[in-house]
C-alpha cells in the first residue's frame, strides 16, 4: 500500500502532466510515440580533462514512465533518441543526450514514475 508521501507525489505527477505539459512525439529509429512531456533544464558542469569546468545546458521533458512504450514494450531513454516539439508553425528535433558520462535520463521523483529526459536542439524546421 502506498504511503501518504506517495500519494501525494502520485497527484501531483497527475496534476503536472494535464496542466503544465504539451504533446511531443518521441521517436526510436522509424518508430514515433506522442506522449504528454513538461519541459523544464538541467545546467551540468563537467570537467574538461584539464580542471576547467564546461558548462552545458539541457533541455529537459519530464514524462511519465508508463506513457513511454513503443510497440507494446516500456522503455528507457537511450542515447540518439529524438523528441520532436512544435511550437506554433516550428518543428524543434532534440536527441537525448548528456554531456560526458552522465546519464541520458533520471527518475525525477523518489517513486519512480517520471523520467527527466535530458535532450539537446539538433534541429529547427519551419514551412
Amino acid at each position: 500500500m502506498a504511503d501518504l508521501l506517495e500519494k501525494a507525489s502520485a497527484w501531483l505527477d497527475n496534476q503536472r502532466t494535464r496542466h503544465a505539459s504539451r504533446v511531443v512525439t518521441y521517436v526510436r529509429g522509424g518508430r514515433t510515440l506522442e506522449l504528454p512531456a513538461t519541459v523544464g533544464k538541467t545546467v551540468f558542469e563537467v570537467d574538461d580533462g584539464y580542471g576547467i569546468l564546461v558548462r552545458h545546458e539541457s533541455r529537459d521533458f519530464l514524462v511519465l514512465a508508463v506513457d513511454l512504450v513503443l510497440d507494446r514494450q516500456p522503455i528507457v531513454p537511450q542515447r540518439g533518441d529524438r523528441i520532436r516539439e512544435t511550437q506554433g508553425t516550428t518543428t524543434f528535433a532534440y536527441e537525448v543526450t548528456a554531456p560526458g558520462k552522465e546519464p541520458v535520463w533520471r527518475f525525477s521523483d523518489l517513486y519512480r514514475k517520471t523520467l527527466r529526459i535530458h535532450t539537446n536542439l539538433v534541429l529547427e524546421a519551419t514551412p
